[in-house]
């Protein structure tokens, strides 16, 4: 019996480890990829480990595009999913607190359209929101990338943050309560401090996601100044001409670094907020 269990554990931790290796490996051979010389890229695409290591690549890459530097792309893809991921948060603490703790006309329907809500694809809204932001003037601005989020616009974090929010005693609020404290003061004072692994998990995924989107960025910005970093990197293929697919490679490697810092620097509060709101229903 003891036997089985130790084959069929092996078994298992050999197969988790291959299809962990198998998620991998596109972004190690894109790595691996960056250090290579361009014209031999896909000539030893069936080679993983380069046979001359070159940093020519980022080099170029990182000299950007008429006169703007690779770096330029970063700090718009930093200030895009800073600013957004700090109003997504925001927004959505408040309005969870709100629906966790507070009584008011219409809640259970404003609710049930928060949850419609997320089960809508964002193709559908795609150009209603384009003529939208058409008619205010915000097409070729930041704004339609960074304003929406400060509207508790992603359900997601909200459903995430009043299931967090219900495992908090009431208790806690009543004595507040009896201490003079409003609203305001219990959300500011007690709750939040609670959430915070909530809070921590929903600014990662949402930095992420912010860091990841391309779709938003084509549609919105159109002066290559304000490109994002994920919409810079197209730019190195160019089909009327040669596309440059180490530079393009190397600063596509980068491009994962602040995601990758990110999780590994909060990796706890991200297992502690999603373990702790156990996103029940």
């Amino acid at each position: 019996m003891k036997t089985k269990r130790k084959i069929s554990t092996i078994i298992y931790h050999i197969f988790v480890c291959g299809f962990g290796l198998l998620m991998v490996y596109p972004l190690i051979w894109m790595v691996m990829s960056s250090f290579k010389e361009t014209n031999t890229i896909f000539a030893t695409a069936g080679s993983l480990i380069p046979e001359t290591f070159t940093l020519e690549n980022y080099r170029n890459g990182w000299k950007g595009f008429a006169k703007i530097s690779f770096g330029v792309f970063f700090k718009n893809s930093l200030f895009i999913s800073i600013t957004a991921t700090i109003g997504t948060v925001i927004s959505s603490a408040l309005v969870a607190y709100g629906f966790a703790r507070c009584k008011f006309r219409g809640k259970k329907l404003l609710f049930g359209a928060m949850l419609v809500s997320m089960m809508l694809p964002a193709q559908v809204l795609m150009i209603p929101q384009y003529l939208w932001y058409q008619k205010l003037g915000w097409v070729g601005s930041y704004l339609p990338l960074i304003i929406p989020y400060f509207f508790a616009i992603q359900g997601f974090f909200v459903y995430l943050m009043i299931n967090f929010i219900d495992g908090i005693p009431r208790e806690l609020d009543e004595a507040a309560k009896i201490d003079g404290c409003s609203y305001y003061s219990i959300f500011s004072r007690i709750i939040l401090p609670l959430i915070s692994p909530a809070l921590i998990t929903a600014s990662i995924f949402s930095f992420m996601w912010r860091w990841d989107d391309f779709l938003s960025a084509l549609l919105y910005v159109n002066e290559s100044a304000k490109y994002p970093v994920s919409l810079a990197l197209k730019l190195f293929c160019d089909p009327g001409s040669s596309s440059d697919y180490g530079a393009m490679f190397a600063m596509a490697s980068l491009s994962v670094l602040p995601a990758v810092i990110m999780f590994i620097f909060f990796q706890k509060y991200l297992v502690e907020g999603i373990a702790t709101s156990g996103l029940k229903g």
